[in-house]
């Protein structure tokens, strides 16, 4: 792309009914200044015409691979080679299998297969389709080999079902667009002030309800400038705040002592020891779910020095250590107990056993277990990685290996799902 000209993109829409979203896409795309190119697959076109595409984008649109015309001069080359960003919305799970092992079967195929520029896939599909194990290792193959595979949203679906399948909102895809190719149109809404159904909030898994989270470490001090402390990140926290506010959902953050910014739409309480953190936790509730990420400190020292402890000849300073509050039982026995209470719980060995044990201590609804041991543990105490056993009446769920935000989302949907099924209410009116 040179400078002062608008960034091209080059769009590959496949078959599913999410594909009627692609229209909207397209008029974000020409309103933030970038020109678009269309490319639709067989199963595309039952659900949107070539001709709508063109009129929108004001450009041909391709859907075959044996245009003589284009095909003289390599076509399908040229096509892979021009576009900045090459961005598949819907991509569908045959889509997706497809460009992870490398078949060309079709123009759109044979185009990814060709490119050299940065590729950008939007999963839809059926919750079942996504949650498969052929399409997870699919979609870690590809991100493997560097294609940037947005998470579905959670939600209801064109089949009747529930759960994370959904095709973001155009607005969303086209904030990640512009974000890839460092647009000013990341941060603007462009569908402010029109009409656009599609945008009601009620459709999402967690629209109406309060979610509390807890993230972060604590620190307890022992002197002015020392604490006991622990190396949780916030990470995961986080992300699952910013995947429950993507949901629909009030968002209150308890957050622990770390340098991360605040999620879009997410009331952020800053603490820094464990008392605070219970002290604002039961000053948020009531809530629908609580979820109990933070990692937080066992101890503290009994009395904090009011002065910085000198080392002396004297030998090393006692430290006489008290139990801090427990805030996930503390939650689960309150009177304001949320309808769904979740904790986690970073375990070195027997993770499940372990996760088993602590739900029926804690007297928790789920327990999201990992393994923080050995090398495994520093790539997720601090990384962007993740690797969760759910532990609930029903059993363990264990997720696949991914980034903390696929993390996120994959709970999220899930608490969704759990919601629905079982009509749970934490009795938080605030939202009418």
């Amino acid at each position: 792309m040179n400078a002062g000209d608008p960034p091209r993109i080059l769009l590959v829409i496949g078959g599913g009914i999410a594909a009627y979203k692609s229209c909207e896409l397209i008029r974000l795309i020409r309103k933030g200044g970038a020109q678009v190119t269309c490319i639709i697959t067989r199963g595309g076109q039952q659900f949107v015409t070539p001709m709508t595409l063109a009129a929108l984008s004001e450009n041909p649109v391709y859907t075959a691979l044996w245009d003589l015309k284009n095909e003289a001069e390599m076509g399908h080359i040229q096509l892979s080679r021009e576009a900045d960003l090459v961005v598949v919305c819907p991509a569908t799970a045959d889509l997706l299998a497809k460009m992870a092992v490398g078949i060309a079967d079709d123009l759109a195929t044979t185009v990814l297969l060709a490119t050299d520029k940065p590729v950008m896939a939007v999963p839809a599909m059926n919750v079942r389709m996504w949650e498969h194990a052929a399409t997870r290792r699919n979609v870690a193959a590809l991100r493997q080999s560097g294609v940037h595979v947005v998470e579905p949203d959670a939600g209801p679906m064109a089949c009747g079902e529930f759960g994370a399948g959904r095709l973001p909102e155009p607005e969303a895809v086209w904030a990640q667009i512009s974000q890839r190719l460092s647009l000013p149109g990341a941060a603007v809404d462009a569908l402010a002030g029109q009409p656009d159904f599609d945008r009601d909030p009620a459709h999402r898994a967690l629209h109406g309800k309060h979610v509390l989270v807890t993230a972060g470490p604590t620190h307890e001090p022992i002197d002015p400038v020392r604490y006991i402390a622990n190396r949780s990140s916030g990470k995961q926290g986080f992300a699952i705040a910013e995947a429950a506010a993507a949901a629909g959902a009030r968002v209150s953050l308890i957050a622990g002592p770390v340098q991360l910014d605040t999620p879009h739409g997410v009331d952020r309480i800053n603490v820094e020891s464990a008392r605070e953190m219970a002290e604002a936790v039961t000053a948020a509730l009531p809530a629908d779910v609580g979820i109990m990420v933070a990692a937080v400190a066992d101890w503290r020292t009994k009395d904090i020095a009011r002065e910085k402890m000198k080392k002396r000849d004297t030998g090393l300073p006692a430290l006489e250590l008290t139990e801090n509050p427990d805030i996930l039982a503390d939650m689960a026995a309150s009177s304001q107990r949320p309808g769904l209470v979740i904790g986690f719980a970073a375990e070195t060995q027997d993770v499940i056993g372990n996760a088993i044990a602590k739900r029926a201590r804690k007297n928790a609804d789920w327990i999201v277990a990992n393994d923080v041991s050995g090398p495994r543990g520093k790539s997720v105490m601090g990384g962007d990685m993740n690797h969760v056993h759910i532990v609930s009446d029903t059993g363990v769920d264990s997720l696949d290996a991914m980034p903390k935000d696929a993390v996120a989302r994959a709970l999220i949907a899930r608490i969704g799902a759990a919601l629905a099924q079982n009509n749970i209410d934490g009795g938080d009116t605030r939202n009418g």
